[in-house]
């Protein structure tokens, strides 16, 4: 008997020693808590009253600390619920009713600030921070009232001014800055609107709804992935989410196709045009979402030598936003239609809103020269092939215009004089085409054969570049009168 209560003493012993260790764990961390909250380090202050609060989960003042730890790293919502639950523990703790009553102050939820401040002067009736909070409330209620009625009168440049005097005061509202956002997306200002959504997603951490705001917001102004990387934002949040889902993968389609357009542009025009059409299919109504797309048809139609098509595509996008680059595009379309009145018109529209934007200035000085020898030879239209015709097709159309237009095929008379003439031209055409440098110059609007620039080659002779491929199966004189 003696025997089994020693055994029951030592047993009440052990608890009490297993006890006193944790507790004094708990003491360690909150002791530690309070001397990084001091020195500023509030992530670490933050682990300790984490564990503190594990370790005893009834402890207030654990609450209380960590609730001023998350004030400081400006999470309203998790201080909240940190003040919330040490009311729930010590409801006369006016402290943290004083400090519930600032935070809901700071996010303009007047009401419920108003009742925390009550609170604090029925226990405390001489506190004048409460009562200096609850004399600013009643005005700022009056102001709120006033937004909201200038906000309904689509007053938005009176609105905004008075919303930032209120953010200024209440710097953690959410519905403030959405307020202020809608006026400035009102005002076509997107990018303070972008700012605002933003600045929601930092106050409130699980703001999906803030995230597809935002993502749309992005999106309307044709920053796709800025759009993608928001609703990613939501989509961490919640998978699932109803509006962020199925807009996410409308964005990352759009995302897919401009890529694959823009990396095709250059190697592979008719993968570019495909990509690009692809775009506009999806997306047929958000003209900045368009506009890229356009851009990119712009130039592939007039690559893939389809210069009507690239007219009718720059056409689209200068409707929507008219850019020195875009202007320069369109330009270059009229010219390979050659439209050259139209392209010198382009070219000096661009240079109106940049005057010393070098492609404008260039292309300018192209297109008057095209069109200058436009008025006298277009080699290019001699032999019927298009500016992107390679040496090989260059050479068979001479060929085959050269057969066609020897002299040695018509009888004497006016109409023998005229195949002279083109025949000249067909061979003169053959001589710059066929050469780089002489082609380069063409396309640059200089004609490397025009005696008034001093440039051509002396002896030109066209009979013989014709034999020269042909092994002069034709022998024939000029007669001069």
């Amino acid at each position: 008997m003696y025997n089994y209560v020693f055994l029951l003493v030592l047993l009440d012993l052990s608890f009490d020693l297993v006890g006193s260790v944790s507790q004094l764990e708990i003491d360690k961390h909150l002791e530690l808590g309070r001397e990084f909250l001091v020195h500023g380090q509030l992530q670490d202050a933050l682990s300790h009253y984490h564990v503190a609060i594990e370790g005893n989960p009834n402890n207030y003042l654990a609450y209380y600390n960590r609730g001023m730890v998350y004030l400081a790293l400006g999470k309203a919502k998790f201080a909240i619920l940190d003040l919330d639950k040490v009311l729930e523990l010590k409801p006369d703790f006016t402290g943290a009713k004083m400090q519930r009553g600032n935070v809901l102050f700071k996010q303009a939820k007047f009401d419920l600030a108003e009742r925390n401040y009550k609170e604090v002067l029925e226990v405390e009736p001489n506190n004048e921070e409460a009562a200096t909070m609850l004399f600013t409330i009643s005005n700022l209620e009056t102001d709120m009232q006033y937004v909201e009625d200038m906000v309904k009168n689509r007053d938005c440049k009176t609105a905004i001014q008075q919303i930032t005097r209120l953010i200024e005061t209440c710097p953690w509202s959410l519905e403030l800055r959405e307020l202020r956002a809608e006026c400035h997306d009102a005002l076509g200002d997107y990018m303070s609107a972008i700012s605002d959504i933003r600045s929601t997603t930092k106050l409130l951490s699980d703001n999906t709804e803030g995230y597809y705001k935002l993502s749309a917001m992005h999106y309307r102004v044709g920053q796709v992935e800025e759009s993608l990387r928001e609703i990613r934002e939501c989509l961490k949040l919640d998978p699932e989410h109803k509006k962020c889902f199925p807009f996410y993968k409308k964005v990352k389609e759009v995302s897919k196709f401009l890529g694959k357009a823009e990396s095709l542009e250059e190697s592979n025009p008719q993968g570019c045009i495909e990509s690009a059409e692809r775009v506009l299919r999806i997306e047929q109504t958000v003209k900045y979402v368009r506009y890229p797309a356009l851009q990119f048809l712009c130039r592939c139609y007039t690559a893939n030598s389809e210069p009507s098509r690239a007219v009718n595509s720059c056409q689209e996008a200068l409707k929507i936003r008219e850019e020195p680059s875009t202007l320069c595009d369109s330009a270059e379309a009229y010219l390979a239609s050659e439209l050259y009145d139209d392209a010198i018109r382009d070219y000096k529209r661009a240079l109106d809103i940049d005057p010393y934007f070098q492609k404008a200035k260039r292309g300018l000085q192209k297109a008057q020269q095209r069109q200058k020898i436009s008025e006298t030879r277009d080699y290019y239209k001699i032999l019927g092939v298009p500016r992107t015709a390679s040496k090989r097709e260059i050479t068979k159309a001479y060929r085959k215009a050269a057969q066609k237009w020897h002299p040695d095929n018509f009888q004497e008379g006016e109409e023998k004089k005229q195949a002279e003439k083109k025949f000249i031209d067909i061979a003169a055409a053959k001589e710059v085409l066929t050469d780089d440098e002489k082609r380069a110059k063409f396309d640059q609007g200089e004609d490397p054969l025009d005696p008034e620039s001093g440039k051509h080659q002396q002896g030109f002779n066209p009979f013989q570049e014709f034999h020269h491929f042909h092994g002069s199966p034709f022998q024939f004189k000029f007669h001069f009168n």
